[in-house]
């Protein structure tokens, strides 16, 4: 490795950068999709026992302990759950607009890494091929095969390295986009859910 990086040239530097931004924002968004992804549909039958018991409160307080998106939901239809049917409604699709955005946070970010990566690795190359043909220009025949290595170290080193860190970066985004779909998924049959339970036997309008 000390190796490689001495004969990536300066590139490979801005490279690890990338691959190092990458990895805490993947590890980053993936505890925060493991910590928003609940049992959602065992969440709800405990919702709906303790309102059966006209216990709002507790179910405020059960929302309030459960982490993620879907208990803010349910809170927020909880907490207008007076106001009839289409208030309680707009008032779950608000939590939603404001919670789908959190989850989303930073996403773009790996994306782009995963894109500019081989860019980057390409001009690393570039670099190193220049290198090589200003050492040939100065010394001609007589250039020192050592000195021209360097060159086609930093353009091989770079060239790998981006599509090293690309790979992972474009694999660690779908994964994430897929889980925060699923996500999105439990918000929208709990929304649904949630506006049924705390609209029926007559509390809604």
């Amino acid at each position: 490795m000390p190796t490689l990086l001495a004969n990536g040239g300066p590139v490979i530097w801005l490279i690890l950068i990338a691959a190092a931004t990458a990895a805490v924002v993947f590890v980053e968004r993936a505890l925060y999709c493991h910590r928003s992804q609940i049992n959602s549909a065992e969440f709800l039958n405990g919702v709906r026992t303790v309102l059966k018991r006209d216990n709002v409160v507790e179910a405020v307080s059960i929302c309030d302990a459960t982490p993620g998106p879907v208990a803010r939901l349910v809170k927020a239809a909880i907490l207008n759950r007076d106001k009839g049917r289409d208030l309680v409604r707009e008032a779950v699709e608000e939590a939603g607009l404001v919670e789908v955005p959190r989850l989303e946070e930073k996403l773009n970010l790996l994306a782009t890494i995963a894109q500019i990566a081989p860019l980057l690795g390409l001009f690393g190359t570039i670099c190193g091929f220049i290198s090589i043909f200003g050492q040939i220009e100065q010394s001609g025949l007589y250039s020192n095969i050592e000195v021209l290595s360097k060159g086609v170290w930093a353009a091989l080193i770079c060239a790998a390295a981006g599509i090293g860190v690309a790979i992972p970066a474009h694999a660690g985004y779908n994964y994430l986009v897929s889980r925060v779909n699923k996500i999105v998924l439990d918000m929208e049959r709990a929304a649904a859910e949630i506006v049924n339970i705390v609209t029926e036997n007559g509390n809604g309008k």
